[in-house]
């Protein structure tokens, strides 16, 4: 007679592996931790480690010498004035604007023939409203070239001659 067929093999439900195995594997890691921590000699012979022995330290004690010189006294300061006479002559402006057609005076924004530009550009020439101004010429009052008087004064994000 043959032998009996053998039923299959069924695996553990999900909610059997859960409900056993996991607390079994629970139980076996406390039993390790207790097993593993429990262990300390109690009978005052233990090793003792080298840090917890007192050892010599050594001191270093460093002196700093430090010696003064003398610097020498200043000098005498020596200074000369000098006188100067400076003599300025205008002379009259021409209108050159006779038969030019455009309408326009030969003065292209020069020092103005009086002289009243106190404060000029690089190149010479007296401000006009509306122009940048330089840094060392921030508030600073002149005069335009026709004898108006303008000052630096912010602008915006600039400094421009404006009327004052």
């Amino acid at each position: 007679m043959p032998p009996p067929p053998t039923p299959p093999v069924r695996p553990a439900p999900k909610w059997a592996r859960k409900r056993y195995v996991l607390p079994v594997i629970g139980f076996a890691f406390l039993l390790g931790i207790g097993a593993g921590g429990g262990g300390r000699p109690s009978d005052g012979n233990s090793v003792k480690t080298a840090a917890s022995q007192p050892r010599p330290t050594a001191t270093v004690t460093v002196t700093a010498t430090a010696t003064a010189t003398a610097k020498p006294a200043p000098g005498p300061t020596v200074t000369k004035t000098v006188e100067a006479t400076v003599t300025v002559t205008a002379q009259a402006s021409t209108d050159n604007s006779s038969g030019s057609g455009d309408g326009s005076s030969g003065d292209t924004g020069s020092q103005s023939s009086s002289g009243t530009c106190s404060i000029v550009s690089n190149a010479g020439n007296c401000y006009s409203a509306g122009e940048f101004c330089r840094s060392s010429d921030h508030g600073a009052t002149t005069t335009d070239a026709s004898g108006t008087s303008i000052t630096c004064a912010p602008s915006g994000s600039r400094w421009r001659w404006t009327y004052s």
